[in-house]
């Protein structure tokens, strides 16, 4: 598949003059997945901790590229291109991340994507800072049937299952979810998140919050872990 070259129209060679951490944002920005690796192991010889590269180049370049496509400046194909260049990333950071000394464990939380949604560049998202910042994450990915989510919630003894979907045909396998759930006498706190959903549908399905991106959802997960 031929790499793009973004809205600026800049080509790898004009980037090499980048900083690393640019670098490493316009890699996905761009859909560069051949360069992603070297990019973020020179923003670390840099000295810049993972976890800076992690909010302030991967995140803002994968959020800008949903944008884009949202805008129609960006198809299918340059989406795909972008997602898995920040997951090579995140395979490169992710080690980093998760080995910092002294973090507390804040709880378990199963995240899914929910049944006919194949939607997850949000919800990874969600899940990396979920585990960066001390949850013990089991992200069970997209297309997920409301059994499965909650047959390895009970397996693992999750405290908190987070639910993402970016349709309006596929929000109400939220529903069935939560229903399910109380039908089983479970005692699951559920948070839930994606671009067609809000605290009202929240509400509604009678779940227990909504976040409306990734810090928002620690901050959610935090505080329905105190619960």
């Amino acid at each position: 598949m031929e790499k793009f070259s973004g809205a600026a129209g800049e080509s790898k060679a004009s980037a090499e003059a980048l900083t690393p951490d640019k670098l490493v944002f316009e890699s996905v920005l761009r859909g560069w997945d051949d360069r992603i690796e070297e990019s973020i192991k020179k923003a670390l010889e840099a000295g810049i901790p993972a976890q800076k590269i992690v909010d302030d180049s991967l995140i803002p370049a994968i959020t800008l590229v949903g944008e884009k496509y949202d805008r129609k400046e960006y198809f299918l194909p340059q989406l795909i291109m972008s997602a898995d260049t920040m997951r090579k990333g995140f395979t490169v950071l992710e080690p980093l991340l998760a080995s910092g000394e002294g973090v507390r464990k804040e709880g378990k939380i199963v995240i899914a994507t929910v049944k006919g949604d194949i939607h997850d560049i949000g919800k990874n998202i969600v899940a990396l800072m979920l585990r960066n910042y001390g949850f013990d994450v089991v992200d069970l990915g997209k297309d997920v049937p409301a059994e499965t989510i909650l047959d390895r919630a009970v397996e693992v003894k999750a405290d908190i299952v987070a639910l993402s979907a970016l349709m309006t045909t596929t929000m109400t396998e939220m529903k069935t979810v939560i229903n399910l759930s109380r039908e089983r006498e479970l005692k699951f706190k559920f948070m839930i998140g994606g671009a067609v959903v809000d605290q009202n549908y929240a509400d509604e399905i009678g779940a227990d919050g909504f976040s409306k991106d990734a810090m928002d959802a620690v901050k959610l997960a935090r505080a329905l872990a105190l619960k």
